[in-house]
């Protein structure tokens, strides 16, 4: 081997010793970035009988009361205070895209506020999972990472699981499988390397209405509900980082 190939080789191996190094981190931070967008969705599923209520008009179900429930939720599962990060200048990459995805959140709902305040009219199709949709797009908009919402039974076609999501929701799916325990992994897409992380999402009661049974009839939004019971795994959050 010449010394200019071996150098190469070396470079490599080097680079991919620091990368596997940065692997805790990289799933750190995604765990964190999936907890927050599962708190904005359980938020939305909390509201949803307030906010398709047609007897009213302002709802009282601002971006900033949003947030604050967000954030107490955030807090209550996690432990982490979103609150001491907003009033500062994070360093660190984490809490720069925590921030980031609750702007994202927020603005999501800032954007939803004429249609949830019409007096009126039922049901506003502001369902978590539009939540979390209209969320992620905000999201990588600002940042140039992913975060999606998956299900093998998904009824979204931007939500259908690739390869990776796929395989990692059936794994999900195994009988034993510790429950809320996620997967992540380094990979490359499009050439580049990336730290790809989910955390699974289970029904909860408010997700009922629209999830649960009796399976085939049809939800408020005129969809087929899948039969779900509470507690079953539904699907998980997706989350695409890009690599050092």
């Amino acid at each position: 081997m010449t010394r200019n190939k071996m150098l190469v080789v070396l470079g490599l191996l080097g680079a991919g010793t620091a990368w596997a190094a940065k692997a805790p981190e990289q799933e750190t931070t995604a765990q964190k970035l999936a907890a927050l967008l599962v708190s904005g969705r359980a938020v939305m599923a909390e509201h949803q009988k307030l906010l398709n209520d047609p007897e009213k008009g302002d709802k009282g179900f601002s971006p900033q009361v949003f947030s604050d429930k967000v954030v107490a939720d955030y807090l209550a599962k996690t432990g982490n205070d979103l609150k001491a990060l907003k009033g500062a200048k994070p360093a660190d990459e984490a809490s720069k895209l925590l921030l980031a995805l609750l702007e994202a959140e927020e603005e999501a709902v800032s954007e939803a506020q004429p249609v949830l305040n019409l007096k009126g009219m039922a049901f506003k199709g502001f369902t978590p999972a539009v939540f979390g949709l209209r969320t992620g797009e905000k999201f990588l908009q600002k940042t140039g990472m992913r975060l999606k919402q998956t299900s093998l039974l998904y009824r979204n076609a931007v939500n259908k699981p690739d390869t990776f999501e796929e395989a990692t929701l059936r794994r999900f799916a195994e009988t034993g499988w510790e429950k809320g325990k996620g997967v992540g992994a380094l990979s490359e897409e499009g050439g580049k390397r990336v730290y790809r992380y989910m955390m699974p999402v289970y029904i909860a009661k408010p997700c009922l209405s629209c999830h649960g049974e009796p399976k085939g009839e049809l939800d408020i939004a005129g969809r087929k509900k899948e039969g779900y019971r509470e507690g079953e795994l539904r699907g998980a959050i997706s989350v695409m980082l890009k690599a050092p």
